[in-house]
């Protein structure tokens, strides 16, 4: 089991965030995580890669406790998220040896930048500074730096957010290639994006983990995911 979430809650305050959620995601598989705007999952995700603590439940990666061994944790997992920091005056080779540093990867780093820039498309903007790329390029470099340390996990928060259809295309191409070797759950508001590369979709609505089924299931059940949607605002 790559990933369990177990019971987790997360209040702000008197504000509920989380509320009971629990679910275990396989390795291998590919999940899409959805839900309306402010129903909780950038926190989720947060909570699952240690950046913030739950107030109640547990997280396990690969059955260690995050909260337990939250450094050995984050070598295993990959992470982008939404807002993609990056540092703009960096040249992409130099931050990602950067990135490589931090994750202690030593004899065989430049060879991993060559493979990671190859791998992400990255070769045609590699002497260019962050600053100067396109979203869509920044966006591969975001990927690049969350594969950089060959985790065994993915997180991906929004990863084609903003991008145009081309853009979308490229990057949906670069997580299913990266889902043939790893676990991934993104979270994104397009439900074809859900449908084109996911084997199993989870739904959080009002803090409440609603939904949790395969692709394939929904297909034979004849509804579509806007349909299930649709059912969860009426």
């Amino acid at each position: 089991m790559a990933i369990e979430v177990s019971e987790i809650s997360k209040f702000y305050g008197h504000q509920k965030a989380l509320d009971n959620i629990s679910f275990k995601v396989n390795t291998g598989e590919i999940v899409g995580l959805l839900g309306p705007n402010g129903a909780g999952k950038s926190t989720l995700m947060k909570i699952i890669t240690g950046y913030i603590a739950p107030s109640r439940g547990k997280v396990f990666i690969n059955g260690i406790n995050t909260s337990a061994s939250p450094v050995s944790i984050r070598q295993q997992i990959g992470y982008l998220p939404e807002n993609n920091p990056l540092y703009q005056e960096m040249y992409v080779r130099e931050y990602l040896e950067f990135v490589g540093r931090i994750y202690k990867i030593k004899d065989k780093l430049k060879s991993r930048i060559e493979e990671i820039i190859g791998l992400c498309g990255l070769g045609p903007e590699m002497s260019k500074k962050i600053n100067a790329l396109s979203k869509g390029y920044r966006q591969r470099v975001g990927l690049a730096q969350a594969l950089i340390h060959d985790p065994e996990v993915l997180i991906l928060d929004e990863p084609t957010s903003g991008l145009d259809p081309n853009q979308i295309k490229d990057i949906r191409q670069l997580i299913s290639s990266a889902g043939k070797k790893k676990t991934i759950l993104l979270s994104t508001h397009i439900l074809q994006e859900v449908e084109a590369i996911c084997d199993r979709v989870i739904i959080i609505n009002k803090a409440r983990l609603v939904a949790d089924d395969s692709m394939q299931s929904i297909a034979e059940s004849g509804k579509s995911l806007e349909d299930i949607f649709h059912e969860l605002s009426s």
